[in-house]
């Protein structure tokens, strides 16, 4: 596993990838969308990296080699969950700097809170639960599953957003830039599922990409 997570880093992951983390960045900015800042990972590292993946026939190289297909899906999956881990890192430091240097709340969507984070890891998890397995049907057509996984992540933060703006208890519960029981709560609620979800799409990616025939 650990050659195959090298593999993955040195011919998979292009160093442009860590420079789209630090598009986390967005959320200094005030009164905005803070959702579209944790998205550009489903925009252009997500795709980019399963074309790359394509384009270096990396699939193939890895099925030459003397490793188990649900490892090759395993090394994938947490390629893709430490990209994604990278981009809430770099948004948790914009969010400490929100709530201490700068703690102006968003008057119209979700402020950038623990909460927010909470959510981004939900937002990530479904994406991968759609993309990946879908993916691994073929191990080859990237092009509608992260089409569609980018919908249902788009779809999630327009849900959450929306809740903020006209619901009274999802304001209650998500918003402010008091740092609350109930923000904490959704952090480590969020980090959890996000967990479930990558392993839930790992399990449905290996059973699928074992049926490939390559």
């Amino acid at each position: 596993m650990k050659a195959l997570l090298y593999k993955e880093l040195k011919l998979v992951v292009n160093p442009l990838f860590y420079a789209v983390a630090l598009l986390s960045a967005l959320i200094l900015i005030p009164q905005w969308l803070y959702f579209i800042a944790l998205l550009y990972f489903c925009f252009m590292s997500a795709p980019n990296l399963f074309t790359l993946s394509k384009s270096y026939k990396e699939v193939y190289f890895s099925a030459t080699m003397p490793v188990p297909r649900r490892d090759m899906v395993k090394a994938r999956v947490l390629t893709v969950c430490a990209l994604e881990v990278l981009q809430i890192l770099v948004a948790a430091v914009c969010v400490a700097l929100k709530l201490t240097v700068m703690p102006t709340p968003n008057y119209i969507f979700m402020d950038g809170n623990l909460a927010f984070l909470g959510l981004a890891f939900v937002m990530f998890g479904l994406f991968n639960l759609v993309m990946l397995p879908m993916f691994y049907k073929t191990a080859y057509k990237i092009g509608v599953p992260v089409i569609l996984a980018t919908a249902v992540a788009l779809v999630f933060a327009a849900a959450v957003e929306l809740g903020i703006v006209y619901d009274v208890w999802f304001t209650r519960i998500f918003d402010g830039m008091q740092t609350t029981g109930a923000h904490i709560a959704t952090l480590l609620a969020g980090a959890a599922v996000f967990a479930g979800l990558n392993i839930a799409a790992y399990r449905l990616s290996a059973a699928r990409f074992e049926k490939v025939d390559l």
